[in-house]
């Protein structure tokens, strides 16, 4: 991981220094937003929670009216999942932290203040997180199994990113929707430290984002 963030941000600034002569809409975006997280999943229900997501990206001119982003995005989101607690049901919330990479291009609509964006995004992440507390919570709809027992989710993911990019010039909105292309429960399925359950583990990541962007 520590390698990665070196060689990126290695990137960032070989591509800012280059960006130096181009056009005004050539340049460095420093974002920070909210992030609200759900798990499309048949195993059991999921309430979508909110979270967070900060980094940074090059945008530059690539051919006429389109554009090409490259960006590295830090995020913690969650959702949570009802939870049996000695008699009671609770929320269980998941805390999923990531690093997020994507190369995206974006069309044009009007100059400075409106983009479509759409491309794959690349996310590294741990283990769910959870409190010591609730490790031991049985799960409403999978009562064979705990809270603890379905956090070694799919550590590589890949999402599928659509959205917009609105405002002036230097300080835009994006908006937009992630889909998970794999199965992020797919650890779970044949782990020997996970309770055997009548059917396959099987979720799709979906995270919503608005970020506000100042361009530099």
């Amino acid at each position: 991981m520590k390698k990665l963030l070196i060689a990126t941000c290695t990137l960032f600034s070989i591509i800012g220094m280059a960006q130096r002569g181009y056009k005004d809409s050539n340049r460095i975006g420093i974002s920070g937003g909210l992030t609200q997280m759900s798990i499309f999943t048949n195993n059991f229900s999921v309430t979508p929670q909110q979270g967070w997501t900060g980094g940074f990206h090059v945008r530059g001119n690539f051919y006429n009216n389109w554009q090409m982003s490259f960006g590295m995005f830090f995020t913690d989101s969650n959702f949570s999942v009802q939870t049996r607690k000695v008699v009671s049901i609770v929320e269980t919330n998941y805390k999923l932290s990531a690093v997020q990479i994507y190369l995206m291009p974006g069309f044009v609509v009007s100059q400075n203040h409106f983009n479509i964006e759409f491309g794959p995004v690349l996310q590294i992440n741990d283990k769910l997180v959870i409190d010591k507390a609730d490790e031991n919570n049985l799960l409403v709809d999978q009562p064979l199994l705990t809270a603890k027992d379905i956090t070694d989710v799919t550590k590589i993911n890949a999402n599928i990113y659509a959205g917009v990019n609105l405002g002036v010039k230097n300080l835009r909105l994006r908006l937009g929707y992630q889909y998970g292309l794999n199965n992020f429960f797919g650890n779970l399925n044949n782990n020997s430290k996970v309770p055997v359950i009548d059917e396959k583990f099987k979720g799709n990541l979906g995270i919503a984002s608005g970020q506000l962007t100042i361009y530099l």
